[in-house]
C-alpha cells in the first residue's frame, strides 16, 4: 500500500480540508487517515462526555501509567530531563522482525531503556517521510510539501531537542526560528495543541477510532508520550493532551501503527513501524 511519502512527487490537492470529513480507520498498516477520500484509514475526533480515572501505577520503576479519558484506555509515558536522554533511532528494514520495535531492541541492553514509541509517519521504505534527525545527522530535510494524509494537515510539527532540552514547534516556526541542528528531530503532523489550542481542523465529533499516540511537551520542559490502548479519535487524544496534562504543543505521532516497548512492564507491542524516539535512563 502506498503512503503519504509517494504524494511528494506527485501532490493529490484537497477538495477540501475545511469540512474533514470521516469514515472507518483503515487496516493496521494505514497511516493516511485525513485529507483525500481515496485514503485508506481516515481520521476522527470525538467529543464525549468526559470521565477521568486517576492514573494508576503499572510498574514501579516504569515512567509509563495507565489511565482513562472519555471511556479509552490510555498509556502515558512522561521523560524528564533530569532522569533521561531521548534519540531518534529507525527500525530495522530487513533482518528477523523487520519493522518492529522488537526487532530494534534485539541485541540491546534493555537495563538502559525507559520505554521506545514509534516516532512519525514514514514510507514504502520504513524510512521518515518528514524532517528527521539521528545522532545530530540529517537523514531527511523539512518536508513543507502539500498533499493528502495527516502528515499534511496543517500546521504540522516537529519534535526536536539537545542536551536535555526539548521542543514542539510548528514547521513553519521551526523553519523559521531554529538554526542550529539539533540531536534528534522528527516531524510528523498534524499538530494536536498549538500555544494551548486545539488544531483547528479536528472535528469535535467523528465515527473514525484507531490506536494512536503523540507527543506534548508541559511547562517544566517534561516529554508526554502517550498512546491509546483502546481505539479513540483524534478529539480524544488532543483533549487528553490538552486538558489532563496541559501542555502546550502537542504533536500526533501516528496512527494504527503505534506501537510502545515499556521494558518495566515487559509491554512489546509489535506493530510495524519506523522511526522510533528512545528514551534512555541517564
Amino acid at each position: 500500500m502506498k503512503t503519504a511519502l509517494l504524494l511528494l512527487t506527485a501532490p493529490i490537492l484537497l477538495g477540501t480540508l475545511a469540512a474533514c470529513q470521516e469514515q472507518a480507520a483503515g487496516e493496521a498498516v494505514v497511516r493516511t487517515e485525513l485529507g483525500d477520500p481515496v485514503a485508506a484509514g481516515q481520521v476522527a475526533a470525538a467529543d464525549e462526555e468526559r470521565a477521568v480515572e486517576p492514573e494508576e501505577t503499572t510498574a514501579s520503576n516504569s515512567p509509563c501509567r495507565a489511565a482513562n479519558f472519555e471511556g479509552i484506555a490510555i498509556t502515558h509515558c512522561v521523560a524528564d530531563p533530569e532522569l533521561h536522554r531521548i534519540s531518534a533511532s529507525l527500525a530495522p528494514a530487513s533482518g528477523p522482525n523487520f519493522g518492529t520495535i522488537e526487532g530494534w531492541a534485539a541485541g540491546r541492553n534493555e537495563t538502559d531503556i525507559a520505554f521506545v514509541m514509534n516516532g512519525g509517519m514514514y514510507g514504502d521504505d520504513l524510512k521518515a517521510i518528514g524532517y528527521f534527525v539521528q545522532e545530530g545527522d540529517r537523514l531527511v530535510e523539512l518536508n513543507r510539501g502539500d498533499g493528502s494524509g495527516n502528515f499534511f494537515l496543517k500546521p504540522n510539527g516537529v519534535f526536536f531537542g539537545s542536551n536535555g532540552r526539548w521542543r514542539i514547534l510548528t514547521t513553519e516556526i521551526f523553519l523559521r526560528t531554529v538554526g542550529d541542528r539539533p540531536q534528534f528531530g522528527t516531524q510528523s503532523g498534524p499538530m494536536l495543541v498549538i500555544d494551548g489550542d486545539l488544531h483547528p481542523e479536528i472535528q469535535d465529533n467523528g465515527p473514525s477510532k484507531a490506536i494512536r499516540n503523540g507527543v506534548g511537551i508541559d511547562t517544566s520542559g517534561r516529554a508526554h508520550f502517550v498512546i491509546s490502548d483502546t481505539p479513540a479519535s483524534f478529539g480524544q487524544i488532543a483533549r487528553f493532551f490538552r486538558d489532563e496534562l496541559e501542555v502546550q504543543n502537542a504533536m500526533f505521532l501516528d496512527g494504527n501503527v503505534s506501537s510502545l516497548w515499556d521494558p518495566a512492564t515487559g509491554r512489546m507491542d509489535g506493530r510495524r513501524v519506523g522511526p522510533l524516539l528512545v528514551v534512555e535512563t541517564k
